[in-house]
């Protein structure tokens, strides 16, 4: 199916020069001067070399159609990560490359979409949002109280995320597992 190039997400599995490929990363690139236009870092299905591509952000690209399955995250390993299909209670295991950076969001039985082709899985995209705890946090600065500040702090995964003012350790929070950002504070 043909869809619009700025319409690609990670982990979207797309047709390009004959190959199959699973997109990685985006980003958007707006030049000062001229059209905007898509930076897509993907990988070939069949081989795992990367690629990189630019496409206007009118152009057209092939998506793939794919059986997407529910399956719950069991345990990850060094290069691994493992999935059970909740319907079929089946094991497999993904390479921890396909996620990316966002791996290290995966919670102990969270439920993630795994995109299969041809039974063969291929790549997994977790939840838009997670809820997770501040274990580090600056204090605040006196007289920075304008609402467009923010502050730098850890998650408890180790990963770091700009949050406003307000927050401090301990406090749960709703994050973006796309881009690491902060969401909101978590409802209690």
């Amino acid at each position: 199916m043909k869809i619009q190039a700025n319409t690609i997400r990670s982990g979207n599995i797309l047709e390009h020069l004959g190959k199959q490929w699973v997109v990685i990363n985006i980003q958007l690139i707006q030049p000062g001067k001229g059209s905007a236009f898509i930076a897509v870092e993907m990988r070939d299905i069949a081989t795992g070399i990367k690629s990189n591509e630019r496409w206007r952000t009118a152009d057209s690209v092939e998506r793939l159609m794919v059986d997407e399955r529910e399956c719950t995250f069991l345990f990850a390993d060094d290069d691994n990560i493992t999935f059970m299909d909740s319907e079929t209670f089946e094991q497999f295991a993904l390479s921890k490359d396909l996620l990316g950076e966002s791996v290290g969001f995966l919670q102990d039985s969270m439920v993630v979409n795994v995109d299969f082709i041809e039974g063969k899985p291929v790549s997994a995209a977790l939840p838009a949002t997670v809820i997770m705890e501040i274990v580090e946090a600056d204090p605040v600065v006196k007289g920075q109280t304008a609402s467009s500040s923010y502050k730098p702090a850890k998650l408890e995964n180790g990963m770091k995320v700009m949050v406003p003012p307000h927050i401090d350790v301990g406090t749960r929070v709703v994050v973006n597992t796309e881009d690491c950002s902060y969401v909101e504070r978590a409802k209690n």
